[in-house]
């Protein structure tokens, strides 16, 4: 199983294995990430599960789509690694994957 690590805002990180399909708010959720409370349970309507995917990962993510595109701030100055971990699929080639989970 692919493994993908939640940093927190205050540099903690922990790792995870997580099942490919899933999302990595999945993920996160399973596992009791905190600050991933995903409100909205992966419909990409709350954006409570914003996280900043690691530079070196953001290129290796598929394409933003437009719902999950009109819920982000596009005036935040880390925008390019912006994403909903909702709208994020856990896949093989996401071994490894670092996302920095955001202080709401």
């Amino acid at each position: 199983m692919p493994k993908i690590t939640y940093v927190q805002p205050s540099g903690s990180s922990e790792t995870f294995e997580i099942p490919i399909g899933n999302s990595v708010m999945q993920g996160a959720v399973n596992n009791n990430v905190s600050g991933v409370p995903a409100e909205c349970g992966g419909a990409a309507a709350c954006a409570t599960c914003l996280v900043y995917v690691a530079p070196e990962w953001v290129s290796r993510l598929p394409a933003r789509q437009l719902l999950e595109e009109s819920m982000l701030d596009n005036d935040d100055p880390k925008y390019a690694q912006l994403r909903l971990s909702c709208q994020v699929k856990v896949t093989e080639e996401l071994d490894g994957l670092v996302v920095e989970v955001t202080a709401l």
